[in-house]
């Protein structure tokens, strides 16, 4: 039952009580719900997909199994599992059985440590589960064989991989790339091909060497399995992923793709997906190693038996999840301005047709053998729900966020603006009984990245911040994504000069057009976000009040202490040779006096993508100076906040901020 936050309000014209709408509050992400990874059993009469939820008393997030009918019709779990979880769920090829990955281990039968994610199977009208699988270290993606009687699996091998030991082994590296968030340092460790046998539970190794593989996808016919790969050595400091092909029985792997470009990053979570005919396979294909995330990466198309590559509908936008449908055509989610669409692709004439369109971004979908669509979206008022695509749109299947139904929300207003020869959009939050007639303080939410964008998504810290009182704005500088490359490259080595100028743009439009009260403005973000935060602090004096979460603003302090070795080498030069370029990109820290605004720093201790160091120093920076300031710092965690009660607590303590600067008397 779920805990009530808001109050009540009695009706004058009711002899009955009647809940009144309440406000978004951070402890909703307690109650916030996440739905992902549909998959469809192979006659397209059932989905099945994967739900999380917070435990408020365990203060971590759970995921387990459910399933809904195509048709429509009540979901129902077909797991309900509060200490461990289910994830990633596959019907085999009879539609008899469920596969899934979980990280129960020994501990449900009481017996054992073991909690490392593993291969399991259950029935799928539901039961109980099986283990089938035992690697060590876990497994982390998979695919099924066509029969239904293997599993092609990645796990990770090395001297350290699955060590129970109170004091595990030195670290030993000597790769250019030695460290990433989530892994921490990288030694000898990668990232393998298994065949494991659904039936007995044997693994059989099936890649070796200093490489790493992922997204393995078993060709339709049995005979291939594709993945991407990347080696080490040298090639550590490039790009460079490639698509290859291998049989399961082993041998000499073949690769497809053709340029020294990015095929399928592992960061893009995109794998390649092959024709119904097993002739051709389709992947993402990035643009020059220079070009980074700032580049858009197409599709492309391998014809096995030529070896010739196609690059149908080469878009100047972002493609995601590119896949093979029945009919031969591709589909795939391309990112527009502000909203993602699922469309269709015409594998050889390149015309693209859209399924999906209106203010909502897509996250993932879902193909039948029959070609049905299931299509996972979210819009500004509603998290990810799963989605039928017929004839008549978009038809609803789930529906597990219910409780928003008692929240009240403001209206989400799009705007446009020019900021020098530049347009720049974006849009309001506003708050619930907003009134044109008043104006309010206004936050600037600066979006992460930086090649990303504010989206027609939900948001629950802007939520949040909108009913605490606050306007907040999300506007998407240059250098974001949905509106091609050249808008993306226009912060190329150049960061916090023209993004820093339209954030101030919007902030200037927002107090001309009589929404934002200009004695009382705040801005503040994550990651890049908070990055641009220090720099907007130096750059524009009308902010009043700030929130840098994951940022840094001097630059050179993360050299060798972050995951970016091969980015800041290509995008910036090394900072010996570059001096000018990394103390332009330092200004906030080399020019502190600039800045007069009181800022909330904020990081995560495990953070190996913007590490703390960044939050320290600019936090010391501020208190040297006088100026107001406050440093959070979140325990255990990675770049992205898992804990309910860590996600909670930063947007109350952002609202507190902002309140005791842009609300006090």
């Amino acid at each position: 039952m779920y805990r009530i936050l808001g109050g009540f309000m009695l009706l004058a014209s009711s002899s009955l009580a009647s809940a009144a709408p309440s406000a978004v509050v951070p402890e909703d992400y307690y109650r916030l719900t996440d739905v992902s990874e549909p998959a469809f059993a192979p006659d397209g009469a059932t989905i099945v997909y994967t739900v999380s939820t917070p435990d408020q008393a365990r203060d971590e997030k759970t995921s387990d199994l459910w399933t809904v009918p195509w048709k429509g019709g009540a979901a129902r779990p077909l797991t309900s599992t509060p200490e461990v979880s289910e994830y990633s769920p596959r019907y085999t090829p009879d539609g008899k059985t469920v596969v899934f990955l979980s990280n129960a281990g020994e501990k449900q039968a009481g017996e054992g440590e073991d909690d490392s994610d593993q291969l399991w199977t259950m029935p799928a009208a539901g039961g109980a589960g099986k283990r089938i699988s035992s690697l060590p270290g876990g497994i982390s993606d998979y695919d099924l064989s066509p029969d239904g009687k293997y599993a092609v699996v990645v796990a990770e091998v090395g001297k350290a991989v699955g060590s129970k030991a109170k004091n595990p082994p030195p670290i030993e590296t000597e790769r250019f790339f030695f460290k990433e968030d989530g892994r921490g340092y990288l030694d000898d460790r990668t990232q393998q091909l298994f065949i494991v046998d659904l039936e007995t539970g044997a693994a059989r190794q099936l890649t070796r060497g200093a490489r790493d593989h992922w997204r393995p996808a078993w060709s339709p016919d049995g005979k291939l399995i594709a993945y991407t790969a990347k080696d080490h050595g040298e090639t550590d400091k490039t790009l460079n992923t490639e698509i290859y092909v291998l049989s399961p029985e082993g041998g000499e792997p073949r690769k497809l793709s053709p340029t020294a470009n990015a095929d399928d990053d592992p960061d893009w979570l995109a794998g390649a997906s092959w024709s119904p005919d097993s002739k051709r396979v389709v992947w993402l294909e990035g643009m020059e190693d220079k070009w980074l995330y700032y580049g858009t990466p197409h599709l492309a198309v391998a014809d096995l038996a030529t070896g010739a590559v196609t690059r149908p509908a080469k878009l100047d936008l972002w493609f995601y999840y590119p896949r093979f449908a029945p009919d031969g055509s591709i589909l795939t989610q391309i990112e527009g301005d502000r909203d993602t669409w699922l469309a269709r692709v015409d594998a050889k004439s390149g015309k693209i047709s859209y399924l999906t369109k209106g203010t909502r971004f897509a996250y993932d979908y879902a193909v039948a053998h029959d070609g049905r669509i299931a299509i996972l979206e979210t819009t500004n008022e509603k998290p990810a729900e799963l989605f039928a695509l017929d004839k008549s749109g978009a038809r609803p299947l789930t529906d597990h966020n219910r409780w928003l139904k008692d929240r009240a929300l403001g209206e989400t207003r799009d705007v446009r603006f020019k900021s020098g020869d530049a347009e720049i959009h974006g849009f309001y939050v506003l708050p619930p009984n907003y009134d044109p007639a008043k104006r309010y303080p206004l936050i600037a939410d600066l979006h992460g990245g930086p090649v990303y964008q504010h989206s027609h998504e939900f948001d629950l810290d802007a939520r949040a911040l909108a009913s605490a009182g606050y306007v907040v704005l999300k506007i998407n500088p240059r250098g974001s994504s949905g509106r091609g490359f050249d808008f993306s490259r226009a912060i190329y080595a150049d960061w916090g000069n023209v993004d820093a100028q339209d954030i101030s743009a919007g902030i200037t439009n927002a107090i001309e057009t009589g929404i934002a009260d200009p004695s009382r403005i705040g801005a503040g973000g994550w990651s890049y976000g908070g990055i641009l935060t220090g720099y907007m602090i130096a750059y524009d004096k009308r902010i009043k009040a700030a929130v840098a979460g994951a940022g840094v603003s001097n630059i050179f302090a993360t050299w060798g202490v972050d995951m970016y070795q091969r980015e800041y080498v290509l995008e910036l030069g090394t900072p010996w040779e570059n001096v000018d370029t990394w103390k332009k990109l330092a200004y906030p820290f080399f020019e502190p006096e600039r800045i007069t605004a009181p800022t909330l720093f904020q990081c995560a201790d495990a953070d190996d993508n913007v590490p703390c160091v960044g939050a320290e120093q600019m936090y010391l920076t501020l208190k040297t100076r006088g100026i107001p300031t406050k440093l959070i710092v979140y325990p255990g965690q990675n770049h992205g906040l898992t804990v309910p009660s860590y996600l909670a607590h930063r947007i109350r303590a952002n609202i507190d901020w902002y309140g005791r600067w842009l609300k006090a008397d």
